[in-house]
This record gives structure tokens, C-alpha cells and sequence, in this order.
């Protein structure tokens, strides 16, 4: 995305700024004032998926969302680092250079397994570990010949110049964004599929996205999921077709004291089909706000 021509009609644009911590530049968007809460959006979206939460987490805590490199308005540096180890080194570096110290980390899908990721790092000194809510955590491995064809086909994809290209022309981006949202299990407003469909159309971002994806190595987390100490709450949505609910269930068993909710009717986007939720969850788990009556919106297992 282009920050002089995208940025001025981006949601809670007013919040938006850039970071340079080497190799990348970063776009961060940051409101409230309180311990400080970090946002990580998922492969192939962007800040703009937290804009419903954003000013109501930022009601009693510092918020700061982030675009992963390569994607949305975060410029990827000349030394590629798209893979969840690489990713995981420099956001780490970048809360350094801050001075950040989060008090929860909080991801979707891909930006869970960084969160994960991240947790598993030494604190800094004097700091506490983040508590770690991971919505719709892409944990799982894909069953079959996917498990097999999918990360050579991302390669392939990746490696191929034209690509991005192919997949960014065209003129129908609203209609594909919506196609590649209802496949996933959840069906959000006009604002949220206009602004994929932005996004898609962006050659940049669809490099970013594609390149991430070809360098997912998950692996070395799984194998280390019981080894996280951090207070861990995993949300998942019960329709999800793009990561199946059972994944975000195997993950929390694995992990010492972690709490599940999952949330009936809701798909992998269900920060953005059912906000209000989703900030409910967040909150009383951080012990925000007092708990209320449904405020899990689903069972736990």
C-alpha cells in the first residue's frame, strides 16, 4: 500500500506512524494510555483488522497494532525475513528499540503463532511475561496431498515475479475479496470487504503475503507449545473453515493452564464479524472489566 496515495481514507488513520528498525519500516498505529497491549493481524491482512477493537481496548490500555513487513504499509527491508522465526527476531528487536514491554500480545490466525512465538523468548529484564490471547491460531498442518503441494505451490508462487501481479489485475477485486472471505467461514460488513479488496489489489502486499507464506515454517513451535509459561486464552471461531476449531482445542491442552472459548456462528474472522465479542473476551481476561453473564460467547472446553 502506498502511504501518500492509502493512507488518508485507512481506518484510524489518525493513529498511524512509521517506525524504521532495521531492516524494515514499520507502520504502527497506537491510541489509549495504560499497560500496553500488542496487535498482530494475520497473513494477507493488515492494522485495519482491529479497527473495531482498537478505541475500545484503547479505553483502558496503551494499543499499538502493527503491519507485519511486507504487508499493509510496512515496507519489507532489502534482506527478506518472512519467515514466523525471522518475524518473531524482529519484532522482538523493534519492542526493544521502543521500549515496549507488553502486557498482552494479541494475534490472529498467523499473528497467534507469532504471539506463541514471541512468548517463548525471555522477557526483559524486570519484565513479566505477556499474557497471550491467540484468535483462531493458525496451529494445524494441512491434511493430505495439501500438506505437500501447498507449500511448494506458495514457493513457486512466491519466487515467480509475475504472480503478485496476476493475482493483484483485474478489476473484480470486491468480488474476489468477498469469495475468499466466505471461504473462510465468516461474513463481515461492506467496509471490511472493500478495504480486502483494497488489499489484494495492492502488488506489494500480495508479494509480501506470498512470500510469507512460502517461508511458514511452524514446526519448531509445535514442538514447543508446552514449553510456554505465559497465561494463554485461545479463541476460536466454531465455523472457521480456514483453521478448524479442534486446532485452536489440541493447542490449549498442550499448554499449561490455557483457557478456550469457542464462539458458535463466527468464522476465522471473528474479531471482525463480532467485535463487540471478541473485546468482551479480551478484557475479562486481562481483568479489565468485571465479568458478566455470556460474556465468553461460546463453551469452553
Amino acid at each position: 500500500m502506498d502511504w501518500a496515495r492509502d493512507l488518508g481514507d485507512w481506518p484510524l488513520h489518525r493513529l498511524s506512524r512509521r517506525i524504521a528498525c532495521g531492516p524494515h519500516l514499520w507502520h504502527v498505529q497506537e491510541a489509549g494510555r495504560g499497560p500496553l497491549l500488542l496487535l498482530l493481524h494475520g497473513a494477507g491482512a493488515s492494522t485495519h483488522s482491529w479497527r473495531a477493537l482498537i478505541p475500545v481496548l484503547a479505553d483502558t490500555s496503551r494499543v499499538i497494532a502493527l503491519d507485519l513487513p511486507g504487508q499493509g504499509f510496512s515496507r519489507a527491508g532489502p534482506r527478506r525475513r518472512p519467515g514466523l522465526a525471522e518475524m518473531t527476531e524482529d519484532i522482538a528487536a523493534l519492542c526493544a528499540q521502543e521500549g515496549w514491554q507488553p502486557a498482552a500480545i494479541i494475534g490472529h490466525s498467523a499473528g497467534a503463532v507469532i504471539a506463541l512465538s514471541l512468548a517463548l523468548r525471555p522477557p526483559a529484564p524486570g519484565a513479566s511475561l505477556p499474557a497471550i490471547i491467540c484468535i483462531n491460531a493458525a496451529l494445524g498442518h494441512f491434511e493430505g496431498v495439501a500438506g505437500w503441494l501447498f507449500p511448494l505451490l506458495a514457493r513457486f508462487l512466491a519466487l515467480n515475479p509475475l504472480t503478485a501481479l496476476l493475482f493483484s489485475a483485474g478489476r473484480d477485486h470486491r468480488g474476489r475479496a468477498r469469495r475468499l472471505i466466505e471461504g473462510t467461514g465468516s461474513v463481515i460488513d461492506a467496509e471490511g470487504i472493500a478495504l480486502y479488496a483494497r488489499l489484494i489489489a495492492d502488488r506489494a502486499h500480495v508479494e509480501g503475503t506470498l512470500k510469507m507464506m512460502a517461508s511458514w515454517r511452524i514446526d519448531p513451535l509445535l514442538a514447543a507449545l508446552d514449553r510456554v509459561e505465559a497465561p494463554c486464552l485461545l479463541i476460536a471461531g466454531q465455523n472457521d473453515r480456514a483453521v478448524p476449531p479442534e486446532v485452536s482445542a489440541q493447542a490449549a491442552a498442550r499448554i499449561a493452564g490455557a483457557e478456550l472459548r469457542l464462539l458458535p456462528g463466527l468464522g476465522h474472522l471473528l474479531h471482525e464479524e463480532a467485535p463487540a465479542t471478541a473485546c468482551r473476551l479480551i478484557l475479562d481476561h486481562l481483568g479489565r472489566r468485571p465479568a458478566s453473564p455470556g460474556t465468553s460467547g461460546g463453551a469452553g472446553i
